[in-house]
């Protein structure tokens, strides 16, 4: 199987970028395959613009870029999307990445008569994030549960991905890195067994859907 992991930060040198390694390292020694997208290297263009509007509308195909992004996501089985929290969310560039990329026609179709449609359901989504405070503070203000609503089922969910892995790693600018480094190459190592119980939730969720097999 085949993840891809996307990094946001710009510095090669990061805790960020050192963790997505480790991730990509426990994939390969799973038997799995991995392809890095490093959008601050590829100089990724964040800004949604006239011509994403149009994409969302319906109006135009996605551009060239866009359409690159999207095809390195069909490859995959697993979308790892490795990051700092920057005022309590993600960073602007993978945010952008989001805005463009998950289009209207892609990821969902939404219109007014036939309402939403879910395209993204065989995608598995796993979400690794460096928080510079600890845990306390997150649970003091509700960071951490407004990051899930916003991220995990405010994007996620309406393209109908299930989120596997939701990590935030605290401390991540006084702890020693050597714990977040093991418990990344931890999550790459059990990334693909982690989907398999996505699949199994999503079966049952079926199976016992209201209204199923009931006409």
């Amino acid at each position: 199987m085949h993840a891809l992991i996307v990094v946001s930060h710009p510095e090669p040198g990061s805790l960020t970028h050192g963790v997505a390694a480790q991730v990509a390292e426990g994939v390969s020694l799973s038997g799995h395959s991995f392809e890095i997208a490093d959008l601050a290297a590829e100089a990724f263009d964040p800004r949604f613009t006239a011509a994403d509007l149009a994409v969302h509308r319906r109006k135009a195909p996605p551009p060239a870029d866009v359409a690159a992004e999207q095809a390195r996501i069909d490859r995959a089985d697993a979308l790892v999307l490795v990051y700092p929290v920057y005022w309590w969310s993600m960073p602007g560039l993978l945010k952008g990445w989001i805005d463009r990329v998950f289009s209207n026609g892609w990821a969902f179709d939404f219109g007014l008569d036939t309402g939403l449609v879910k395209k993204l359901r065989r995608l598995r989504v796993h979400l690794v994030a460096m928080a510079g405070s600890d845990a306390r503070t997150y649970e003091r203000h509700g960071y951490l549960g407004a990051m899930k609503t916003q991220i995990d089922h405010g994007i996620f969910d309406y393209c109908g991905a299930c989120v596997v892995t939701s990590e935030l790693l605290f401390d991540s600018e006084t702890q020693d890195p050597a714990s977040h480094l093991a418990a990344a190459r931890a999550i790459g190592r059990d990334l693909f067994d982690a989907s398999r119980r996505c699949e199994v939730t999503d079966a049952a969720r079926t199976r016992g859907a209201p209204g199923a097999g009931t006409g």
